[in-house]
């Protein structure tokens, strides 16, 4: 039996399948993330072109100390997706956190960063859990009895479509307990040259990172899929407010995944990822639909980016 493939996860071969089987051609955007999509993901963040960060790390040095005002110290900070959790430390300063939960995809990746950020915090209890944060998650119990505050920057949210942005929210919620609060990061609206240069980079990171999908289906279900046959392809839709990211194949092409064989045609494209962005208000009425209460928000100069804490309070009846 080949290693790689008996280690693959059950829920990244089915949507695999998926995208091949019933010819949907699309990919969630989640599975980018193994360790060399990760560490991909974190050189376009130092990107010129790539606004995000930098803007959002900004608004974290800024008004941190706001949030501490607000939501109090001593919180617990639980991170979903927290990649190499490079802006973490702002708000683990300012909150004068008693925990530390990490949350990501990535096992791997998540071990190596939960170990950098106990050298920067060698007091700090930090509890990193490998887990798909796109459902609730059971937390340790070792911050159970502690104030919790969600930590969900980048815009990640932005990568699902409404419905999913909505559930999301829920499971933090139901993750979190009523009492909790949520730091979350939404990407606005802005002019449509900036959003395209910031996913097709002149560098070529962007592809890179968009290609090493295919390498990952390749590794994991002992795959032939002829990589450079792809081109990434970065575009703004206006009607969905949205950066839509494809794989489009440069040639006739058949290739095999786990035995099965397809094809694909000159010109189709496989859909991988999809970057939501929101206007002035739009941010909140999605925390609003989620279950979450708005309490401040906070952008930058140009509105290119906004931060928002909101809490999770007791539902209840209209009005």
């Amino acid at each position: 039996m080949d290693m790689t493939t008996s280690r693959v996860d059950p829920a990244f071969r089915e949507d695999v399948r998926r995208c091949f089987d019933d010819e949907s051609h699309a990919i969630p955007a989640r599975w980018l993330y193994d360790h060399a999509g990760s560490e991909l993901f974190e050189q376009i963040t130092e990107l010129p072109e790539y606004y995000p960060t930098r803007t959002e790390t900004a608004l974290l040095k800024s008004y941190c100390s706001e949030v501490a005002d607000i939501g109090g110290k001593g919180r617990a900070v639980i991170e979903f997706g927290s990649g190499s959790s490079t802006k973490t430390p702002h708000l683990i300063r300012a909150i004068q956190s008693a925990a530390y939960v990490p949350i990501d995809i990535s096992g791997e990746f998540l071990a190596a960063s939960a170990a950098q950020f106990q050298e920067q915090f060698p007091e700090l209890p930090i509890y990193p859990l490998e887990a798909d944060f796109m459902r609730r998650i059971n937390l340790p119990a070792e911050v159970s009895d502690i104030p919790k505050l969600g930590f969900f920057p980048g815009s990640t949210i932005g990568n699902m479509v409404a419905r999913t942005s909505v559930d999301l929210l829920c499971f933090m919620r139901e993750t979190l307990g009523i009492g909790s609060q949520l730091l979350i990061g939404f990407d606005r609206i802005k002019d449509p040259d900036v959003l395209v240069a910031a996913y097709d980079d002149s560098a070529g990171v962007t592809a890179q990172f968009s290609l090493n999908l295919l390498h990952r289906i390749n590794r994991e279900m002992n795959s032939d899929i002829a990589v450079d046959q792809f081109r990434h392809i970065a575009i703004w839709n206006d009607l969905y407010a949205r950066i839509e990211i494809y794989l489009e194949a440069q040639s006739d092409i058949g290739f095999s995944i786990d035995a099965r064989h397809y094809q694909m045609a000159k010109g189709q494209q496989i859909h991988i990822e999809n970057s939501h962005k929101y206007g002035l208000r739009d941010a909140r009425l999605m925390l609003r639909a989620g279950g979450w209460s708005p309490v401040k928000e906070w952008s930058d100069e140009n509105d290119y980016f906004s931060l928002v804490l909101a809490e999770a309070r007791p539902h209840r009846n209209a009005p």
